[in-house]
């Protein structure tokens, strides 16, 4: 039943494509092929610290870009000479699904002869330079958790067919044997996600997740613990050490998808355009608003899994959206190299950026794209201006007069 799924990834990509259980193992299978273990590989200093986790596991020294503070997206003209002829590779992270400059990166790589990575997990459905997000990299992953609520599964993709079946050992020695009680409780999700939500009763089955250990989280960011980080990093590349760093969030990362995963993500994965054409629309009204800020260049509006709407106090938006039982998810604050520190990964040499867009993004569900903007027209949330220190210019300077009163997409 894989196969059948990659056959459908590859008719959409026109790549090669191995199926994987996590979006995350699939990092860390592409990693540990075209990288060496001890090089230096760029990537985003705004993005999941599970990312950041897989990067130290496969051997690799995370180096943090400058960011465009209007979408999160590398900024490959700030990187200064000296970074760019010490790394071993690059990895994009297509924040919320809008696009990083891959074709710049593409060229970028290719001049100083290292692989280009893609973390597509965002962005299965955008595209830049007239090609699909993944579609530059050497190798790019995918998650199938993301915009077709699968909340399993993903893909490795790769230019040269013939690498398929090395990826395949590679994946195959990670797995974990597929278990009876976790594909029940992974087919009655759904049904138990419904009924909580139609009694609402989210708090409650939150805090009942945190006493069970289900769920880690106190903060945005996980418990980073220094003195065993350093001891797993000294025993990478490997996978083993770094366990309960990646597991966060998916205890069942690794383990093999069995008949009901296949079965449920082929029928999502049959709804993909559906659901892609929903995003789209959602996130026109949401970039149409006071508080949307376009990319670099202005392109085409993507089918964003998530819009960085740009608020002021984000943090009361975010609290009045809660009280109309909207959760704000997916935020990445504080930047990775103020989280992990010199020790772990080699800072930002212009970290200001990505600092102003991790305080001020606020992710909004474009298919709760109404709900959202009605809150923030309500709460008298400000829109956040983009610093011309960071030379990016206001965003969105047509719409900033109209303030939260006269926002129109709600």
């Amino acid at each position: 039943m894989g196969e059948a799924l990659e056959a459908r990834m590859r008719d959409r990509l026109g790549r090669e494509c191995l199926y994987v259980p996590s979006c995350r193992l699939g990092l860390y299978v592409a990693l540990r092929h075209s990288c060496r273990p001890g090089g230096r590989i760029l990537m985003s200093p705004v993005n999941d610290d599970v990312i950041f986790f897989v990067v130290l596991a496969a051997g690799l020294r995370p180096v943090q870009a400058p960011l465009d503070p209007r979408d999160g997206s590398v900024d490959v003209a700030a990187v200064p000479d000296s970074v760019w002829h010490g790394l071993s590779a690059v990895l994009t992270t297509n924040l919320y699904g809008n696009p990083d400059p891959a074709p710049e990166l593409r060229a970028r790589c290719d001049a100083l002869g290292i692989p280009l990575l893609e973390d597509a997990a965002h962005a299965i459905g955008s595209r830049v330079g007239g090609r699909p997000v993944g579609a530059y990299g050497d190798a790019s992953v995918f998650s199938l958790s993301k915009h077709t609520a699968a909340k399993t599964g993903g893909f490795v993709t790769v230019v040269d067919p013939a690498l398929r079946e090395s990826l395949k050992e590679a994946r195959d020695d990670l797995l974990v044997p597929s278990r009876l009680l976790s594909e029940l409780a992974y087919a009655l999700r759904p049904y138990a996600e419904a009924g909580v939500r139609g009694l609402r009763l989210v708090r409650a089955a939150r805090a009942l997740m945190r006493l069970l250990g289900m769920e880690e989280r106190e903060e945005i960011r996980m418990p980073l613990r220094g003195g065993e980080l350093k001891q797993a990093v000294a025993e990478a590349p490997a996978l083993a050490p770094f366990h309960s760093w990646i597991r966060v969030d998916m205890h069942d990362y690794r383990i093999a998808a069995g008949p009901a995963r296949h079965r449920r993500t082929a029928r999502l994965l049959d709804r993909l355009d559906e659901r892609l054409a929903a995003h789209l629309a959602g996130t026109e009204r949401l970039l149409a608003s006071p508080w949307g800020a376009p990319g670099p260049g202005s392109g085409p509006v993507q089918p964003l899994f998530r819009v960085p709407l740009l608020v002021e106090d984000r943090d009361a938006a975010i609290a009045a959206l809660a009280r109309r039982r909207i959760t704000t998810g997916y935020l990445y604050d504080p930047p990775l190299d103020d989280y992990a520190s010199e020790l772990f990964t080699d800072v930002s040499p212009s970290p200001g950026a990505a600092r102003w867009f991790a305080r001020h993004a606020l992710p909004a569900d474009p298919l709760a794209a109404d709900r959202i903007l009605a809150v923030l027209r309500e709460s008298g949330a400000r829109p956040a201006e983009v610093p011309a220190a960071f030379g990016a210019g206001p965003a969105h300077p047509e719409r900033r007069a109209e303030g939260p009163e006269g926002a129109s997409g709600g």
